[in-house]
C-alpha cells in the first residue's frame, strides 16, 4: 500500500547525507559547554539572523518557553494572534512554565498588526491590569495555513512594540519557510528581541531547535534551559544534522511551496471543498461540507495510504516536505477526486 505522509514537515527523516554527517560530527559534552558542533550551530545561526548568540533546544517548543520566561514575570501578559503557536499548542506552557496570561488579536490568517498591539496592550499604570511585557509572532503562521506575514508587517508590529516598551518575540518554527517565499534574508529579522527556529521541520533535521538573542538573555537561557531538563550532552551529532540542514535544505523549499500550490489548485476543483486559506508556503487548509466531515474524508485518504491532519470537524491540513514524492502526490489527486464518488 501506498505510504504517502502529508501529515506534518516533522515526518522527514534525515538523508544519507546528513547521516553521514552526524556520524563525522566531533562532540563534547555540551551541558558542560565543551560540544564543538553545538557551538559551531549556535554561532553559525546566531550571525545569520543578526543576533548576538544562540541556544540549542530539543524543541521549538522549548525555545518559544524559554523564551518566554526570560522576557517576562510570574503576572505579566503576552500579546499574540489568536491563532498563535504558544496559544494553542504549547500545552498551557505559558501559564505553567512563566506565570504569565495571554492576550489576542488578529485575523483568520495569523497575522498581527500594530493596530493590534497598540489597542491590546495594558496602560501601564493600571494596577486592575496584568502588565503587557511582550509581543509574540508566528511566522509562517501554521494555524493560519501557513501564512507568511512578510517583512513590512513584521517591521510594523516592532515599532508598535518598541512604542510600548514591549520585548519583541518571533517563533520562527517555519522561518525559512517564510524567508524562501518572500525573498528575503535572514538577517532582514536583526530587529527582534529574540528568535526562534525549528531545525526538523521543512529542513529535514530529526531533532532541535536555536533560540538566537543577546549574549546575556541567551545565558539566561540557558539556565532555564536547564530548569525544564532541556541540556543534552554529546548533542554534536544532532546539531550535525541542523548545520548541514541549514547549508543544504534551505533552498529546496521551494518545491514544497510548488507541490502545495498543486494541492491548493486541486482543491479548488472539488464541490465538496468550500473554503481554503491563502496557500502561501508549504501547508494548504481546506474547509469541507460532506455526510461525516472532516473525519470522513481522512478515513477515505487513510484506506488508500495517505495521512493528513484534520484540524477539527471540518477542517483539514496537508503539508507538503522534502519525502513527498511525485507518486505520493499522485496519490493524493486521485484520492481526492474520489472522494463521494
Amino acid at each position: 500500500m501506498m505510504d504517502a505522509d502529508f501529515r506534518s514537515d516533522t515526518v522527514t527523516r534525515p538523508t544519507a547525507a546528513m547521516y553521514a554527517a552526524m556520524a563525522a560530527a566531533p562532540v563534547g559534552d555540551d551541558v558542560l559547554g565543551d560540544d564543538p558542533t553545538v557551538k559551531k550551530l549556535e554561532a553559525i545561526a546566531a550571525e545569520r539572523f543578526g543576533q548576538e548568540a544562540g541556544l540549542f533546544c530539543p524543541s521549538g517548543t522549548m525555545t518559544n518557553q524559554i523564551a518566554i520566561k526570560v522576557h517576562t514575570r510570574p503576572g505579566d501578559e503576552v500579546i499574540c494572534s489568536h491563532l498563535a503557536h504558544i496559544y494553542n499548542y504549547e500545552g498551557g506552557g505559558v501559564a505553567f512554565n512563566s506565570g504569565v496570561q495571554i492576550r489576542t488579536g488578529g485575523d483568520a490568517y495569523g497575522r498581527l498588526s500594530a493596530n493590534d498591539v497598540h489597542r491590546l496592550v495594558q496602560p501601564e499604570m493600571d494596577v486592575h491590569a496584568a502588565p503587557t511585557r511582550l509581543v509574540v509572532l508566528e511566522n509562517t503562521a501554521n494555524k493560519g495555513g501557513g501564512t507568511s506575514l512578510g517583512l513590512p508587517l513584521l517591521r510594523e508590529v516592532g515599532e508598535a512594540a518598541k512604542s510600548h516598551g514591549l520585548a519583541y518575540h518571533l517563533d520562527g518554527a517555519r522561518i525559512f519557510n517564510a524567508l524562501v517565499r518572500e525573498g528575503d534574508t535572514p538577517s532582514d529579522l536583526h530587529f527582534f528581541d529574540s528568535v526562534s527556529i525549528c531545525l526538523s521541520k521543512g529542513l529535514g533535521a530529526p531533532v532541535g531547535s536555536l533560540l538566537l538573542g543577546p549574549k546575556d538573555f541567551i545565558a539566561e537561557g540557558k539556565r532555564i534551559r536547564k530548569r525544564f531538563g532541556g541540556g543534552m550532552r554529546q548533542a554534536g551529532y544532532l546539531a550535525a544534522a541542523g548545520l548541514y540542514a541549514l547549508d543544504h535544505h534551505v533552498e529546496r523549499l521551494a518545491e514544497d511551496h510548488a507541490n502545495a500550490q498543486r494541492i491548493d489548485g486541486w482543491l479548488s476543483q472539488l464541490s465538496y471543498v468550500v473554503e481554503r486559506k491563502p496557500c502561501h508556503t508549504n501547508m494548504v487548509l481546506f474547509r469541507i461540507e460532506s455526510p461525516g466531515g472532516a473525519p470522513a474524508l481522512q478515513a477515505h485518504l487513510a484506506a488508500k495510504g495517505i495521512r493528513i491532519i484534520a484540524m477539527d470537524r471540518e477542517w483539514l491540513r496537508v503539508v507538503t516536505h522534502y519525502d513527498v514524492q511525485e507518486a505520493h502526490m499522485t496519490a493524493l489527486h486521485e484520492a481526492l477526486k474520489s472522494f463521494g464518488a
